[in-house]
């Protein structure tokens, strides 16, 4: 692993992920709600919070929108991604290079892999080239972790999340983004399983504000280090006021209702 507490991905050993990979992954139902959060700037914008530690999007949106940024934020350059699109069993095709991610100003990049698809080999494969490849640049690898396939019945029950947080771990990732298994005692199993891989918890579909800072509450009481984030945010009307709380819960070890006030 890499010591990555002082690495622009983390603020004090913690790591607050801006994600807005969604354009790709799931396409524009996820802007459907506020038309405003389709544009890229929206997000960017965001990203200059102080809470948030980095911004992760495919290479094109970087290209387009991060010069503007890079002296406010940090990118996290997304290797992979497949449009909803494809109908398939769970595959994720490699969209750039740890190289290119580099010339375009990446601190850190992230991969997908889908543990347990029929895809899996190929996936840990490519994986490897590109972990490799980020060993060379020095730069951290996040890893999003999300067993599914044909052959999962259940892609959040406490020991799938904890394999998932196993693997990065295996693999070599120095963060591991899982799904919240739905429970403390379920994202402690995940944490003890990763070892010194750090565990963030996927933000997931949109809820309301306090249900949402429950659960990255109990994971930072279970270990947990921090949350990589999309809908959730920019999702939201005033992005702003979330990202306050969520500061408060994740850097200041605040309340809930503490963070809410």
């Amino acid at each position: 692993m890499l010591p990555i507490d002082d690495s622009p991905l983390c603020r004090d050993g913690k790591a607050l992920i801006l994600a807005y990979d969604h354009g790709l992954e799931h396409g524009p139902v996820d802007f459907g709600d506020l038309p405003e959060s389709a544009d890229p700037e929206r997000t960017f914008e965001a990203a200059t919070h102080p809470a948030v530690t980095s911004v992760a999007v495919q290479k094109g949106i970087a290209e387009a929108y991060y010069p503007s940024y890079e002296d406010d934020v940090n990118l996290l350059l997304k290797l992979n991604g497949t449009s909803n699109l494809w109908m398939g069993e769970p595959d994720s095709a490699v969209n750039c290079t740890v190289d290119y991610a580099a010339e375009l100003g990446a601190s850190s990049v992230g991969f997908t892999v889908y543990g347990g698809s029929n895809n899996e080999i190929e996936m840990v494969e490519e994986f490897r080239d590109a972990q490799e490849a980020a060993r060379d640049h020095d730069m951290p690898v996040v890893m999003w972790s999300y067993p599914r396939g044909q052959g999962l019945k259940n892609d959040t029950s406490d020991t799938t999340i904890a394999y998932a947080a196993r693997l990065a771990l295996e693999l070599g990732a120095d963060i591991a983004k899982v799904k919240y298994p739905g429970s403390k005692a379920g994202m402690e199993q995940a944490v003890q399983m990763a070892g010194p891989t750090k565990v963030v918890m996927s933000g997931g579909s949109k809820t309301s504000d306090r249900e949402f800072l429950q659960s990255v509450k109990a994971v930072m009481d279970a270990g947990g280090k921090g949350l990589a984030v999309g809908r959730n945010v920019w999702q939201r009307e005033d992005p702003e006021a979330l990202l306050d709380s969520l500061e408060k819960v994740i850097f200041e070890e605040a309340s809930v209702d503490a963070a809410l006030e």
